[in-house]
């Protein structure tokens, strides 16, 4: 044991994804299925690594007035409190109450990418959200204010030069509304994150996991999702 290295088991996480990562870049030469393998990375680093009270997949969001989200290439989800999943066909829905964060994976990002995954953020963060009150063994406590859900990007590399300089900063900047990006990796070069009204940038050749924890540490300061009101959801059985 006192061989053992924590910088290298860090490096050694990176190492991984972005060598799948990479090598999902060259061996596929059609683009759609490079994303769908990105996509299939990522959903499989966060699935391992974040505490089991989350999970990962692709999927669509519905509230309960029966709106649905576009689809998302990774969300992250409460597996403890959420009382419903539907799957049909290989699709995945979740109820939007149960939503942590969402993201959308390509392999490179560009302006285009960033107003992409905008958009799908915004669809997300625009369904209704219902909280109930909670009882206990004194009585009920409020209902919990809706947390805000996390909106980012995830990919190997970056389409600007520099890689993560001011072209990436002004796209993702911008006023504080439904589309707004949180957090994002780009695995080659660094990450970044919302802070208050500005965007972050930080450069790494460990980004993965530089990322991995910055999330893990923003999970933390949603704490739990709302209760779910269920019967808000059980009104459309009468449809």
């Amino acid at each position: 044991m006192k061989d053992w290295s924590l910088p290298k088991l860090f490096e050694s996480l990176h190492s991984g994804i972005e060598n799948e990562l990479a090598i999902a870049r060259g061996a596929f030469a059609h683009a759609p299925t490079k994303g769908d393998v990105s996509q299939t990375i990522w959903i499989k680093l966060l699935t391992t690594y974040l505490p089991k009270r989350y999970a990962t997949i692709e999927s669509h969001i519905v509230d309960s007035n029966g709106t649905f989200s576009d689809q998302i290439d990774v969300v992250v989800f409460d597996r403890q409190y959420s009382p419903f999943i539907f799957t049909l066909e290989g699709h995945s829905i979740i109820p939007a109450e149960s939503v942590y964060a969402v993201f959308e994976a390509k392999q490179t990002v560009n302006a285009a990418l960033i107003k992409y995954a905008r958009d799908k953020v915004a669809s997300v963060r625009k369904l209704h959200r219902t909280s109930l009150s909670i009882p206990h063994a004194g009585g009920t406590y409020d209902p919990k204010p809706l947390p805000h859900v996390l909106g980012g990007i995830l990919t190997l590399e970056s389409e600007w030069t520099p890689s993560l300089g001011d072209p990436l900063a002004s796209a993702i900047a911008g006023d504080v509304g439904d589309d707004v990006l949180d957090i994002g990796c780009i695995a080659a070069h660094g990450i970044f994150r919302r802070v208050g009204d500005h965007t972050e940038i930080t450069m790494s050749n460990k980004a993965a996991t530089v990322f991995l924890l910055e999330l893990m540490a923003q999970l933390q300061e949603l704490a739990t999702v709302p209760m779910i009101e269920i019967r808000a959801y059980a009104r459309w059985l009468e449809q």
